[in-house]
């Protein structure tokens, strides 16, 4: 009788907990928040994506957007589900996706063996290795092109009116892209490694690497190799390869940002300088003149900005957005 009773609680248990994870899969959006799953495409690679609207749109209305890109492992289920409601009440629309080989979106595919000729459809059957996770600054500047590329041809998006906002990792691709890309009409990066510190050793380290690569001295693409170290060890299913960062240098982008740009560090940053990486771009607008505002979060880490930091920076990031996307009356 007593096993019998375990056994019948085991089930319980089981379909309690089971019934909780499809109601939380089934949590509907908050009033006046209404989110689509769409698909964005990036050289030839499908992206998952959460596009935020408020509900009871008319057809011809068209609103200012903001696109999130994440930091180290970061994905559209995270950060972007806690602000999306908060911008989509203050009249944006709001995108946040999964870069290539992260999170929900599709992975990159490295063939193993020589690849057989085409058939009659351009088709071919390989063993190849799906590529994730990767720490990749010119593929992944390419995928945030490609959600503003996606953004603009949303009906309801206003294309002269698309802001772009970025976190940690996230902020420097998003810096790089405010320098090189004109639709790019307002940035706000957060705790934002922009590369700031790095020596010409680390330039010449790349090179070298991408010689190796190029020869198969070493994996073409980081799988075995390109662990982080340090303080960022924590991820440690990640994989980073500098050969894909020669030539995308987002303080040398800052040079040539036009729109407006907030930055926001942490008085405690532990994993950069932030003097040398978000302060540093900073000094760069002000000497050209160009609008920007920069905020010292007091008494956070790098980590805080998503914890007792969120509401101030988030705060601070709406009204950003707000003072420069959005219509005056």
């Amino acid at each position: 009788m007593e096993g019998m009773t375990r056994k019948h609680l085991r089930f319980v248990i089981a379909v309690v907990a089971a019934l909780g994870t499809a109601v939380q899969a089934q949590t509907p959006s908050p009033d006046g928040v209404e989110k689509r799953d769409v698909t964005i495409w990036s050289d030839g690679v499908r992206m998952a994506g959460d596009l935020y609207l408020p509900k009871g749109l008319k057809p011809d209305e068209k609103l200012p957007a903001v696109l999130f890109c994440a930091g180290t492992s970061g994905t559209k289920k995270g950060t972007p589900q806690r602000l999306a409601p908060r911008f989509v009440q203050a009249g944006f629309v709001f995108l946040a996706f999964d870069y290539r080989g992260w999170g929900d979106s599709d992975s990159r595919l490295m063939s193993l063996d020589k690849q057989p000729q085409p058939d009659a459809k351009g088709e071919v059957t390989v063993r190849a290795r799906a590529i994730r996770w990767q720490m990749d600054f010119a593929d992944q500047a390419m995928d945030i092109r490609a959600a503003i590329s996606f953004l603009a041809g949303e009906p309801n998006v206003d294309p002269q009116r698309i802001g772009i906002m970025g976190s940690s990792y996230g902020g420097g691709l998003v810096t790089w892209t405010a320098g090189n890309d004109p639709r790019v009409k307002c940035v706000a990066a957060q705790v934002a490694g922009m590369g700031g510190g790095r020596g010409p050793q680390a330039g010449r380290y790349a090179y070298g690497l991408a010689t190796k690569q190029a020869r198969a001295e070493t994996e073409p693409v980081p799988f075995e190799t390109g662990k982080m170290g340090g303080k960022m060890a924590r991820y440690e299913h990640m994989r980073v390869n500098p050969v894909k960062s020669i030539g995308y240098n987002a303080i040398e982008a800052a040079e040539k940002i036009r729109a407006p740009m907030l930055i926001i560090d942490a008085e405690n940053e532990e994993l950069m300088d932030r003097h040398q990486n978000g302060e540093q771009v900073a000094e760069i607008l002000k000497k050209r003149g160009a609008p920007v505002a920069y905020h010292v979060l007091k008494g956070i880490s790098h980590y805080g900005i998503y914890r007792e930091g969120f509401e101030e920076a988030t705060r601070l990031e709406l009204e950003w957005f707000t003072q420069h996307l959005k219509k005056q009356p």
